[in-house]
């Protein structure tokens, strides 16, 4: 086991080389510094997967390369808010069956879209070899201007390896007093668990019903963590509550897809230029994702 964890620290601490110089001329620009964010929530039902499919869009309207990941292992359902039925996902890569370049997928909302799998969870347990392939495979995203990941809710370990990663993390909750409170669970449980690295955390309010509640929510949790966990929370913005996101749901499409003028779609594009005007001088890109997404794994 010593042994593995030698290896596995020779492979984080290498310039992933050989995984950027990828075959059939596809390679990632080494140079490219791509934006990776997680979304991520204390619970269920708060609207994360929502807020990850409208926010990938919203970048694409703005002209940006966009990769959506499902990491939502266990509850996997960006798919059916896009209405495609993936038929390979993340595992095959790992398995070694397919390549990165053909799990991906189009979608006509602009966007590329990666599925995730129930027994994600393996790669824990893959050899060095394994992994490499695995990052290899990965890094040959790194021409996208934005990758998302849709995390799983809750405190699960691959939702922290894809936080601890990820250049942004945002926390989604929404008024209502258990996403108050399981919200501040997850940001505890991020900046306890996570003690190697400091971690970019923002806070996005969902189902808003004025501007004035989403600030006031989110001034609650900030001030809390900050009394409490010493951390910097930064609030990002509110959506607003209205039913042409259950709408948007029931017909398959997303919300900014089917009515760009709709308060939701407003706030996220509102958000997502916000995100832009925020410095990106610290992100590193997919290579260095990756040295802190495998670091995980010789611990």
């Amino acid at each position: 086991m010593e042994e593995q964890a030698d290896d596995l620290r020779e492979l984080m601490n290498s310039d992933f080389s050989d995984a950027i110089s990828t075959e059939s001329g596809n390679a990632a620009d080494s140079n490219h510094k791509t934006r990776i964010i997680a979304i991520t929530s204390g619970k269920g039902g708060v609207g994360k997967t929502n807020v990850a499919v409208n926010m990938a869009i919203a970048y694409a309207q703005l002209g940006k390369k966009v990769i959506l990941i499902d990491g939502d292992l266990g509850m996997a359902n960006v798919n059916v808010l896009l209405n495609v039925v993936p038929q390979f996902n993340l595992m095959h890569v790992i398995n070694k069956k397919k390549t990165m370049k053909e799990i991906i997928l189009d979608t006509e909302f602009g966007i590329k879209f990666i599925a995730g799998a129930n027994g994600f969870s393996k790669i824990a347990n893959l050899s060095v070899e394994e992994l490499g392939y695995f990052a290899k495979q990965f890094s040959t995203l790194g021409n996208a201007d934005i990758i998302i990941i849709d995390t799983g809710a809750g405190i699960a370990n691959n939702v922290l390896q894809f936080v601890a990663a990820a250049d942004e993390v945002y926390v989604v909750t929404t008024p209502e007093p258990t996403a108050i409170t399981d919200a501040y669970g997850i940001i505890k449980i991020i900046t306890t668990e996570i003690v190697d690295r400091s971690v970019n955390l923002k806070l996005l309010v969902n189902r808003v019903h004025s501007a004035d509640e989403g600030k006031r929510i989110s001034d609650r949790i900030i001030t809390i963590v900050g009394q409490f966990l010493g951390y910097k929370v930064d609030y990002i913005g509110f959506v607003y509550d209205d039913p042409v996101v259950q709408a948007s749901v029931i017909r398959q499409k997303p919300f900014i897809v089917v009515n760009p003028t709709a308060k939701p779609s407003v706030c996220l594009k509102h958000i997502v230029g916000r995100i832009e005007k925020t410095d990106t001088s610290g992100n590193d890109g997919v290579s260095n994702f990756l040295k802190k997404f495998l670091s995980k794994k010789s611990k």
